[in-house]
């Protein structure tokens, strides 16, 4: 008796190990799939989203997250003869209904890789820019914005809109915010109350005019009145737009002294990427959010010797202003190790970046403002102007901003 019962035991267990290693090849094949679905479609988690969010193999549950139609097709095919419940959520998801489009509806609204005010901030967008809304998680949108950025945004932040809404939204005329800082007023008078603050590049519905300010529409159709002499009509802002070296670097000097904040983008705070971004934006144009994706566009120049370090007297020769700078962390790094952080160059050996603040400094060793060039690596240059990049893209040119 002792023995069938030792037998029995035998049994179960080999059964329960040999259900074990089923369960965890399973895993491991469809974590394969998704792995290789990342590689080839979403190699950026930033911009695509690809991720196996839920692995159960003792009931063999597995639920993957794409926001690509590529990614989930490859998936499927490649899952179709495992034996598991596998399921392909597709972002947007149901969570957002028909509103599966957002505006902007704050002057600076802030968006974080994670739900929550405690989690790391991502990156910024401006009161009128239109962004995807994937999701809706907690009060919050998981949300895409025009450079492809994907993140977190409270849902009080967006004035979520179904596909007509857009349409009528898109259809008002617009005006764009010129002035570095200000207020929209409750009525065309100077001691009306303030409707919200506003900044620099906020895009609002332009309704029509009373005296000497604009009838304005918020997202959420909020009614406003700004000065004129404080905002310029879209369109007419558009035409004024010249991306030259001269403009850009101009457009860079006016942040000067602004305060670097992680994620910021905007003249409330930026970060290194988040000010090179803001440069190029108020000269018409949208380029990658990260200096790690900006490394990746425009043209490359030649700045460094045969073994793959900077050479200053190459960099002096073949810089033009307006290019963009790359480094990597520690004056030791090696050359090919990941970009941290982007400067722009604005001639005669200095370049302007967002470090602590706004602020210029030398690549040149006699300079009295070469003290921070020390400490980096600089890694790789890239030209934007006059290059044909579709990373460097005209804001008329980007679908969020087309009516």
């Amino acid at each position: 008796m002792i023995r069938t019962a030792a037998l029995f035991c035998t049994f179960i267990c080999l059964n329960s190990i040999s259900f074990a290693q089923t369960d965890s090849t399973i895993y491991k094949k469809v974590d394969q799939i998704v792995q290789d679905a990342k590689k080839q479609f979403a190699p950026d988690k930033r911009t695509k989203i690809v991720a196996l969010i839920d692995a159960n193999p003792i009931s063999n549950n597995y639920i993957i997250e794409s926001s690509i139609p590529e990614a989930s097709k490859f998936i499927k095919s490649k899952t179709s003869s495992i034996p598991a419940n596998i399921q392909i959520k597709a972002l947007p998801d149901s969570s957002v209904g028909q509103k599966m489009h957002g505006i902007v509806n704050l002057s600076v609204a802030n968006f974080r890789t994670k739900p929550g005010n405690a989690s790391e901030m991502a990156t910024q967008a401006l009161l009128g820019t239109e962004v995807d809304l994937l999701q809706k998680v907690d009060g919050e949108y998981r949300a895409r914005t025009p450079e492809g950025y994907i993140s977190y945004v409270p849902a009080s932040s967006i004035a979520a809109m179904d596909q007509e809404s857009l349409k009528n939204w898109k259809s008002l005329p617009k005006i764009i915010y010129t002035a570095e800082f200000g207020k929209s007023l409750s009525k065309a008078d100077p001691n009306s109350i303030r409707v919200s603050d506003l900044v620099y590049g906020n895009i609002l519905g332009l309704l029509g005019e009373e005296g000497n300010y604009f009838k304005v529409s918020y997202p959420d159709q909020r009614i406003a009145f700004i000065p004129k002499d404080q905002a310029i009509t879209f369109e007419n802002w558009i035409k004024t737009r010249e991306l030259t070296p001269e403009n850009v670097i101009n457009s860079a000097k006016t942040m000067m002294g602004l305060p670097y904040l992680w994620g910021g983008t905007s003249v409330k705070g930026v970060d290194c990427s988040g000010f090179t971004k803001t440069a190029y934006y108020m000269n018409g144009y949208i380029i990658p959010r990260d200096a790690s994706q900006q490394v990746l566009a425009g043209q490359s120049v030649d700045i460094l010797d045969k073994e793959g370090h900077f050479d200053p007297t190459k960099a002096l020769k073949n810089l033009k202003p307006a290019d963009l700078l790359f480094f990597a962390s520690g004056k030791n790094s090696n050359p090919n190790a990941r970009v941290t952080h982007v400067a722009l160059y604005i001639g005669n050996g200095e370049f302007i970046h967002s470090a602590g603040t706004v602020r210029i400094n030398s690549m040149l060793k006699e300079a009295s403002n070469y003290d921070d060039f020390q400490t980096r690596t600089v890694v790789a240059a890239k030209r934007y102007i006059g290059t044909q990049d579709q990373q460097v893209q005209k804001i008329q040119d980007n679908a969020y901003y087309k009516n």
